[in-house]
């Protein structure tokens, strides 16, 4: 039964495995066990990243494409909710019209970059894909009639998805059961099916065509395949994901934005998590994505911490201040890259085999 969930594709180490089922059961319990909306906030991100991750290593890590033009899909999906439920209102029909418009416009417009571009080398795809996002990116800020700009677009969500809904007049385990904990099982649950869809696709001989494009688009050109094609598929497979995490991530902040979904530095972000994680598994998106979001939200508060209780030594004390966390986790990154050049999975994997 687990084999066919995962689709043969377990973890192959006792210890990623045993950090895996902690992930999840902490995802699936984040509500009863934290308190407070930083923490479920928290949680509700690194699934969203979690999916989003996974989605750009279908490119990177399976198929050997470098796009970065990733993070404009997960605006399209995030734009597409909200605008639609800002102007329609906040009812199921408008979330469902603009995620599947979103996903639509999306998925065209991959297919139409990977069409035209993917026959080119693999550093000028990923400046083509640069320019695109850019102008995406620009068109978003100009059209601020509807987009709303630089600011962004507030919105409205269902009712059953709000904090102010009490699902339960009772608390659970002492929690008080709200809308809010049902928006985050709906994002609970989307990740998981839309990470186990995924899992599936990239064991399946389709997947197993785009990683041997990945070792060598020569060899498997000569086998048969069409690699443009293939790439095409990959690519608009990706961003129909991504456009997805996008959706729900709008869903979840009941707002949209360039801060939150169109910023470089989320490409960049998303490029570590993968890295971190490591590329061509997808349990990486899962391992990169939480470890890369607990140490985004939590380092500065555990350098605060740590600071105190070396104040009295001077240079350690500066070293961990909590305004250089963004130092600590650059460095924490560089070590990461040095003792796990194949992810912190593939690291795993190989000593498992060792």
């Amino acid at each position: 039964m687990l084999r066919a969930l995962l689709s043969d594709d377990l973890p192959r180490n006792r210890f990623l495995s045993a950090v895996l089922l902690l992930i999840l059961f902490g995802l699936a319990t984040a509500p009863f066990l934290v308190s407070g909306a930083s923490a479920i906030n928290t949680a509700a991100k690194i699934l969203i990243f979690i999916l989003l991750v996974a989605s750009y290593d279908i490119l990177l890590g399976y198929t050997g494409i470098v796009s970065f033009a990733h993070t404009m899909f997960f605006g399209i999906g995030g734009y597409g909710v909200g605008l639609a439920m800002h102007f329609m209102g906040p009812t199921w029909g408008a979330a469902g019209l603009g995620a599947a418009l979103a996903l639509v416009f999306g998925v065209t417009l991959a297919a139409l970059i990977g069409l035209l571009s993917l026959r080119v080398k693999a550093i000028f795809f990923a400046m083509i894909t640069l320019a695109v996002a850019t102008v995406f990116a620009v068109l978003v800020s100009q059209l601020s009639d509807y987009t709303g700009g630089e600011d962004g677009r507030s919105f409205r969500v269902p009712e059953v998805l709000r904090p102010t809904y009490k699902v339960l007049a009772e608390p659970l385990f002492g929690t008080p059961v709200t809308g809010r904990i049902v928006a985050y099982y709906l994002v609970f649950l989307a990740v998981l099916a839309l990470f186990l869809a995924t899992l599936r696709m990239v064991n399946s001989p389709f997947g197993r065509v785009l990683q041997a494009i990945r070792e060598n688009e020569y060899r498997a050109e000569a086998l048969g395949y069409r690699v443009v094609k293939y790439r095409t598929i990959a690519t608009c497979l990706s961003a129909g994901l991504a456009v997805l995490a996008g959706a729900l991530y709008a869903l979840w902040l009941r707002y949209t934005g360039p801060d939150t979904t169109l910023s470089f530095n989320i490409m960049l972000n998303i490029l570590l998590m993968v890295v971190i994680g490591g590329m061509g598994t997808l349990y990486g998106a899962v391992i990169g994505g939480t470890l890369f979001i607990l140490a985004e939200n939590y380092l500065q508060k555990l350098l605060g911490v740590a600071a105190t209780q070396v104040e009295g030594i001077p240079l350690i004390g500066h070293i961990l201040h909590p305004d250089r966390w963004l130092l600590i986790l650059g460095v924490l990154f560089v070590l990461s890259v040095y003792f796990f050049p194949t992810g912190i999975v593939g690291k795993l994997r190989q000593s498992a085999k060792a």
